[in-house]
């Protein structure tokens, strides 16, 4: 099994950083985004609630994701409901919105009596 690095670093030297150290391996868009709303109380949060096994539920589709959310199911609300997102070491450095969908895919099906012109002469009862 290979070891997971990113940037360089192990899994266990992302964990043991700093917000601030972990921006700074981040990409641009990350990078700046985690320096800016570090005093997020979010990230405090998110930190308290892993130290005690609760359920995490966010609005924040804008969050991007930390080391210290590794392994942890985040449910983040897609317009309608609260969806699972189990995080993994390939999302780090993302937008927790990327993996929740807002809208569902389009199946089109036969048209409704009434639809066309052709339906009028088809009859309501079958």
């Amino acid at each position: 099994m290979i070891d997971f690095k990113f940037r360089g670093h192990t899994l266990e030297e992302l964990q043991k950083m700093s917000l601030e150290d972990f921006a700074k391996i981040a990409g641009s868009r990350a990078k700046r985004n985690l320096l800016r709303n570090q005093s997020d109380p979010f990230y405090q949060r998110i930190e308290k609630d892993i130290k005690a096994n609760k359920k995490i539920r966010t609005h924040k589709r804008d969050m991007i994701v930390i080391p210290k959310m590794i392994g942890k199911t985040i449910y983040v609300y897609s317009g309608k409901e609260f969806l699972p997102v189990e995080v993994t070491e390939d999302m780090l450095g993302h937008y927790l919105g990327e993996f929740v969908m807002t809208r569902k895919r389009i199946r089109h099906g036969k048209a409704g009596i009434g639809a066309t012109k052709s339906s009028t002469a088809v009859s309501a009862r079958k």
